[in-house]
């Protein structure tokens, strides 16, 4: 797969722009490193995972690159089970190695307010961050693609961007666990049907940069 994400993040900046002039869009990361680094997920500013969120009902799909093998299927980013250690292979969704990231999409089944999207992340190394962009669309522009390909920019075709995600750290190293809450001051991120991560490696100086998802809560209004 071509490495598009400097691409995807130029088209973003642009895009960001007038999702800014609609709604404020706060992104917030926790990390935690070290003892912190628990089960229970506990960060400092963003809310730990739950099991009865609305992505618990969601249906999941992968609509572009590979999921490894050796990690769990998609299901694991909302069955509301966590791993219990940094290094936990089928505890966590990643993309296939040696790929770069990848996209899957979440389908609610109808429109629903969401107030807050909030992924989880755990890895020793430089699978600990995570880099995405997070599209959202209710399905009702007559251009949509549910599956967007990797040379068709989501937003061209019935899908809005909501916010970029780039958790790594400016300095030393990536190893970690990583909590993100996206969420507005005005308690609503808006009415959708469908949400798409679309991911990217957090380094290419080797086969191993897919972030090892390990949960995604979708929050309602």
């Amino acid at each position: 797969m071509p490495h598009i994400f400097r691409m995807r993040l130029a088209l973003a900046a642009l895009l960001m722009l007038c999702v800014a002039a609609q709604a404020d869009v706060k992104v917030s990361v926790d990390r935690n490193v070290d003892l912190a680094a628990t089960y229970e997920f506990k960060f400092k500013n963003v809310p730990s995972p739950v099991k009865d969120d609305a992505a618990a009902e969601a249906t999941l799909a992968l609509v572009l690159g590979r999921r490894d093998t050796n990690g769990a299927p998609l299901s694991a980013l909302t069955d509301g089970l966590l791993p219990s250690e940094e290094d936990e292979p089928d505890a966590n969704f990643f993309f296939a190695a040696g790929t770069r990231g990848g996209r899957f999409r979440m389908d609610f089944g109808s429109v629903i307010e969401i107030a807050q999207v909030n992924s989880y992340s755990w890895h020793a190394n430089t699978r600990g961050p995570q880099v995405y962009n997070l599209f959202a669309s209710d399905g009702a522009d007559p251009r949509f693609n549910a599956a967007p390909d990797e040379k068709t920019n989501p937003a061209d075709c019935g899908w809005k961007l909501i916010a970029t995600v780039y958790a790594i750290p400016k300095q030393g190293g990536m190893g970690g666990q990583y909590g993100v809450s996206i969420s507005d001051p005005s308690g609503s991120l808006g009415k959708y049907r469908y949400l798409l991560f679309d991911c990217d490696a957090t380094e290419i100086d080797d086969p191993w940069g897919n972030t090892f998802f390990s949960e995604i809560d979708v929050i309602k209004k």
